[in-house]
């Protein structure tokens, strides 16, 4: 891998105009010292570099070409996704006040086959519950936040957790905390939820000018990555639960998911098809997992994933290698960002931080070395079949659940794919 851009703060997205030139998208999160507010450059073929864009919601989570202007997805509170006018430099919402300040947030669009918008919404809990954990998040570090909104109707059990009250002075004060409600506010057993549009946890589509929102899918916690096969087929990325917060599920991978309209994808109460209440998920000394929903039966079967990725790993983005390369057009490389322990789990080895290459022909899983990433948050190919590697740049938690990251520290890598190493 080469360097053809660096000194870029924490930069999340990658995309392409017609002549190859690159624009590239700043997240505008204030790691490190780095200025708060997202940004959109152009880099031209000489490197040079062109602010197109500033003061964006942060964190910007995606920028695609599309038609002669950029698709940008803000992540701010509330998210919003924009559209640039390349030739005229006009700036048009498209969407508003997306759901936000919470664990996640509005991210990337993929351009479907149908000509419409698709993006993903992110959870705003960990797992179904606001707790104290969601304070430890270095984009966060805020409780209380909103709740999370449901894509399809539910009946809530009686989840309720009793923690420390951060909003009052006397440290033995305590709060009860119920599933899908605000932050000291708990639902009684069998409460309804309807279905909400725009909701949490979900893949939604629009029109290219931002109108007729509707729900594709819901139940990924949060499909950071998404994007089409040459088949049509749309895959995400989904990030799994983790052990934190005041419903801690242990062991949970990320995963690729086929996104088919209608399907529910399990969150909060399902891991990869599999019941949250299983032993494997079960978090050492917490209490026994339970149930957030009551109506599982009134709710589409839980997906299964097309493939798992080592728990931790944190699959962000993906793209499809040119049809045209002789033994590998058609396969994915996906990005991992790596693990963000200890505030996602226990102390352990390194995860992520590198490239997958994935088969869709039996979905099997291909490492890629990768040396010299420090957190790789997106893939794309250009116009000329060469690879490009968004790295997000110097960003750790450290033991103590503090921040240690370096402003400027973002760069883009180029490979070829003929020099792939597996």
């Amino acid at each position: 891998m080469r360097v053809v851009a660096e000194g870029l703060n924490f930069p999340t997205s990658l995309t392409f105009g017609e002549d190859g030139t690159f624009y590239v998208a700043e997240s505008g999160l204030p790691f490190g010292g780095a200025p708060v507010g997202g940004k959109v450059w152009r880099i031209d073929s000489a490197r040079e570099r062109t602010c197109l864009l500033s003061d964006l919601r942060p964190p910007v989570n995606g920028v695609v070409y599309h038609e002669g202007g950029l698709i940008v997805s803000e992540g701010g509170y509330p998210g919003r996704i924009s559209r640039l006018d390349l030739a005229s430099g006009k700036v048009t919402t498209l969407i508003d006040d997306l759901p936000g300040f919470g664990n996640y947030q509005t991210n990337m669009v993929a351009i479907g086959p149908d000509g419409k918008l698709y993006f993903s919404q992110g959870a705003l809990t960990n797992s179904g519950v606001i707790g104290l954990d969601s304070h430890d998040l270095g984009w966060l570090r805020h409780v209380p936040h909103n709740c999370d909104l449901p894509g399809y109707d539910i009946v809530l059990s009686d989840v309720t957790a009793v923690t420390r009250d951060p909003r009052s002075e006397d440290q033995s004060a305590t709060v009860a905390t119920g599933a899908f409600s605000p932050f000291g506010t708990v639902h009684p057993d069998g409460f309804a939820i309807k279905g909400a549009l725009p909701c949490t946890s979900s893949v939604m589509r629009c029109n290219p000018d931002g109108s007729d929102l509707e729900l594709v899918a819901w139940g990924l916690r949060n499909a950071y990555g998404l994007g089409f096969l040459p088949d049509g087929r749309l895959l995400a990325t989904d990030q799994g639960t983790d052990a934190r917060g005041s419903r801690p599920l242990a062991n949970c991978p990320d995963a690729l998911f086929e996104v088919r309209p209608g399907a529910w994808y399990g969150w909060p109460d399902f891991v990869c098809g599999r019941p949250a209440t299983s032993p494997e998920f079960q978090s050492p000394g917490s209490h026994p997992t339970v149930f957030v929903l009551k109506n599982h039966a009134s709710l589409p079967a839980p997906e299964r994933p097309l493939l798992e990725f080592e728990i931790n790993s944190s699959a962000v983005k993906f793209d499809i290698i040119p049809r045209y390369h002789p033994t590998l057009g058609g396969q994915m490389v996906v990005a991992l960002f790596g693990d963000e322990r200890p505030v996602t789990g226990p102390a352990g080895p390194r995860v992520g931080r590198g490239l997958v290459r994935v088969n869709p022909q039996d979905w099997s899983r291909h490492p890629i070395k990768s040396e010299g990433l420090k957190r790789p948050i997106d893939v794309r190919f250009g116009v000329n079949g060469s690879g490009f590697v968004v790295d997000f740049g110097d960003f750790a938690i450290t033991p103590d659940k503090g921040l240690s990251a370096q402003a400027g520290s973002g760069e883009i890598f180029q490979f070829e794919v003929n020099a792939l190493e597996v």
